[in-house]
């Protein structure tokens, strides 16, 4: 296996873990190393193709369960900001007539 399609292999473990950790600092971070380690491999994985098409599978994988909890979280954030704002409409109400 290459160097470069190793580097993908192993910033896509970083990447996965980050997401089980729900570390969004890190995963940004990752992200940006992923493609940098993508375009490289890219560039160096010549008669490797196959080792890559599986490194680069994975890795699609893994950005479709990253886009699927990211967007669960923020569907939550989003409900939370409403109850937050429908607390503070009532508190507003009620310092009104209180």
């Amino acid at each position: 296996m290459s160097q470069s399609v190793q580097r993908l292999q192993e910033t896509g473990s970083a990447l996965r873990s980050a997401l089980a950790n729900q570390d969004w600092a890190a995963i940004g971070e990752l992200d940006q190393q992923c493609r940098l380690a993508v375009d490289e491999a890219m560039v160096d994985a010549v008669g490797d193709e196959e080792t890559l098409r599986i490194r680069m599978q994975e890795l699609l994988d893994l950005y479709r369960e990253l886009v699927t909890v990211c967007q669960a979280e923020q569907q939550r954030l989003a409900q939370e900001l409403v109850q937050l704002n429908q607390s503070q409409q009532g508190a507003k109400v009620y310092q009104l007539f209180g």
